[in-house]
């Protein structure tokens, strides 16, 4: 079980996301584009194009955590 901070600051970018990008690519997007750190402790969400995937970036202190949920059915708004 992964804990999660009390207090956690999720952020959710907007529009589309390239889903081939993995920890480096979506920790550029976050310090280029949301103009943050992606080491802040903050977590970030992307979705990709047709809604059913999103991905969520989060630093926890030791490293970077990358987690996808797909939806089988319906898609993320």
């Amino acid at each position: 079980m992964i804990p999660v901070p009390s207090g956690l600051r999720v952020w959710l970018a907007t529009g589309h996301t390239d889903m081939r990008k993995s920890f480096d690519g979506l920790a550029a997007l976050v310090q280029d584009h949301l103009h943050h750190d992606p080491f802040s402790g903050q977590a970030f969400v992307f979705r990709g194009r047709v809604g059913r995937l999103i991905k969520v970036l989060w630093w926890d202190g030791q490293g970077l955590c990358l987690f996808s949920k797909r939806l089988e059915r319906g898609r993320f708004v």
